[in-house]
């Protein structure tokens, strides 16, 4: 049988079923399995780096509760394997301040103490390489295509940056490349703020409000998405 790392979680809302305690926790990794008690769970992650973001939320609420999230054990980060081509980087590799702006972008709410604990875990065990080359290749391809050949959207391969993402912006608009981009990631990097949410992603300096900022673009991504077509409202 293959090895879980658990938290415990207390102080669950008498509203709070399995599975939104599932959705909730998902945002830090994969879960194996959950053993729910109605007041109190325990949640059974596929990987340690998950289960530490898990006690990362404690005080987060749920259902008009303030959780309670703890571990018999410590939980360290394991060294990331390597993405394979195309495929999505693992919600495990993420940074903490990125998985706390998805939290914020999805409607739930974290306190200012619970995003400044996201950002010392990112300063404190840096930002995994497997996330920061999943981006950088994906800053490469889009720069190649927006730019031209060699170039980066956050790189200095203009005179300033400023100029290198409104080019970016322009074919953009002519191309459509972000609406035939695959994911979040590939879209806001080839939009005007591609260098600001680069930095955010693969630097560890950044404070509370750049995770409320990030939380804005996600939810405006996520919005825009989900917006009916021209087409289906005529």
């Amino acid at each position: 049988m293959a090895k879980t790392f658990p938290v415990n979680v207390s102080g669950i809302s008498p509203t709070t079923t399995e599975i939104k305690l599932d959705e909730f926790f998902s945002f830090c990794g994969n879960i194996k399995s959950i053993d729910f008690h109605g007041d109190h769970a325990t949640i059974n992650f596929e990987k340690a780096s998950a289960a530490h973001t898990a006690l990362m939320l404690n005080g987060g609420a749920l259902d008009g509760a303030h959780l309670r999230v703890s571990s018999d054990v410590e939980h360290h980060d394991e060294e990331h394997q390597h993405a394979k081509e195309g495929r999505p980087i693992e919600q495990s590799d993420k940074p903490r301040a990125g998985i706390a702006a998805e939290y914020l972008a999805k409607g739930y709410i974290l306190s200012d103490g619970i995003l400044q604990r996201a950002i010392q875990i990112d300063q404190q065990k840096g930002i995994s390489k497997n996330f920061i080359n999943y981006l950088s290749s994906l800053d490469s391809h889009i720069g190649s295509r927006t730019l031209g050949p060699d170039k980066t959207v956050s790189g200095k391969v203009q005179e300033t940056v400023a100029a290198a993402t409104q080019q970016a912006k322009a074919v953009d608009e002519q191309k459509g490349i972000s609406k035939l981009a695959g994911d979040y990631y590939s879209k806001a990097l080839s939009s005007p703020f591609g260098q600001k949410i680069f930095d955010f992603y693969t630097t560890t300096s950044k404070q509370v409000f750049d995770i409320h900022e990030e939380a804005r673009r996600i939810h405006a991504e996520h919005k825009a998405a989900n917006a009916p077509s021209p087409e289906a409202t005529a």
